[in-house]
């Protein structure tokens, strides 16, 4: 119970502010996703945190904020959890750490700043929180390849996040807690959309958006690639060369604008049809013509790797006529990821094609992009998934 007269201990303002939030209309549909994972105040959390599961909060932190700011900060790290963003995106945390962070809270926090509740002070952006305008409507992705164009101080980089994004302890989970997460997080928004039509309020249009997606995905295609690839042809001050630091010479290292290998796996299962399959072939061709791999491997697999074709740079436009599909049994695209490491084969990244309907995700030591046909019930629990 909670005293009456006395100013509420950091735990109870966080109990209190799920419970304020659950109660407000606008928000009933994220029921479930706040229940996910454990919330605790810990003394060692400088500001709030989560790993895409559980949530922390800063004892000192959270009584400086006023009541309608902890309430961003909750909804805050809740909308990390229901965007998946600490698995989703983790490609972009490998290219650039800070920007990524930055691309998922620029993200959330105009989503908020334009609800109801925000323009009416019942949440309130903490000062210093990132928002931009011109990121409205853009996914993190997005956000992420317009903040690599900008000039250093130009986005946000002497700015003090409110919260923490623990892409690590994230990645620690095993491969059966990320699948039973992603389940758990796509029926918490399920449930929350039934939820919230019952009480009559509508669901949360977030919530609608991720349920039914409506994502160009030749451009996350192309986007996934070219973040992921970045080239090395040009200097960076950014690193400088180690073969002249030896030397008290402070030198850049080079960084290209061409790529080297990709792997390109095709699931060949009976149900990929070949109007699907040539769509994605042509699609790959434009990815090579922007981004200019060195080579493109294509892996034709089914419970197994099939067949394989290796095309170098100057081969790529006979590619879409001159390829082969092979395969026709069942699914397991764990088969892929056992192929490259048997063979040593060591990509810039993997794009694999798939129903989705598979025995299991693989392991990966490098950046890898889903496409699920026609299947959006199913997301991998590791790299980025986009539904097609």
């Amino acid at each position: 119970m909670l005293s009456i007269g006395k100013p509420l201990v950091a735990e109870q303002r966080l109990r209190k502010a799920v419970i304020d939030i659950i109660g407000r209309d606008e928000f009933i549909a994220l029921t479930g996703v706040l229940m996910i994972g454990t919330k605790i105040v810990d003394d060692k959390v400088k500001t709030a945190c989560t790993n895409g599961r559980d949530e922390a909060y800063g004892r000192k932190f959270v009584d400086e904020l006023s009541d309608a700011e902890f309430r961003f900060v909750v909804l805050h790290e809740c909308y990390h959890k229901m965007y998946k963003h600490l698995t989703t995106w983790k490609h972009l945390h490998d290219v650039d750490h800070d920007k990524a962070n930055r691309a998922c809270d620029y993200v959330i926090n105009l989503k908020l700043a334009n609800t109801d509740a925000c323009k009416v002070g019942w949440i309130k952006i903490p000062d210093g929180a990132l928002i931009d305008n011109s990121f409205a409507d853009m996914d993190s992705a997005k956000v992420f390849k317009l903040l690599q164009s900008r000039p250093k101080g130009g986005d946000g980089d002497e700015y003090n996040p409110f919260d923490e994004h623990k892409w690590d302890e994230a990645q620690e989970m095993s491969e059966q807690e990320q699948r039973d997460l992603a389940k758990e997080i796509d029926s918490a928004l399920r449930q929350g959309a039934i939820l919230a039509g019952k009480v009559g309020t509508g669901a949360n249009r977030d919530i609608g958006e991720l349920l039914d997606p409506k994502q160009d995905w030749r451009e996350l295609l192309r986007d996934f690639v070219t973040t992921t690839c970045a080239g090395k042809d040009y200097s960076t001050w950014r690193r400088p060369n180690r073969r002249y630091i030896g030397m008290d010479i402070l030198m850049p290292s080079a960084i290209s604008e061409s790529l080297g290998e990709i792997v390109i796996g095709i699931d060949t299962s009976g149900s990929i049809g070949q109007e699907d399959l040539n769509a994605f072939l042509s699609e790959i061709k434009g990815i090579c013509d922007t981004v200019k791999p060195s080579k493109v491997r294509l892996l034709y697999w089914d419970t197994e790797v099939r067949k394989q074709e290796v095309y170098l740079q100057d081969e790529l436009d006979g590619l879409v006529h001159a390829t082969k599909p092979a395969g026709g049994g069942g699914t397991d695209a764990t088969c892929v990821s056992q192929y490259l490491n048997e063979h040593g084969i060591k990509p810039e990244c993997v794009v694999m094609l798939t129903d989705g309907y598979v025995g299991g995700w693989g392991t990966w030591s490098v950046p890898v992009l889903w496409c699920i046909l026609n299947n959006k019930g199913a997301t991998a629990n590791v790299g980025k998934t986009v539904h097609i």
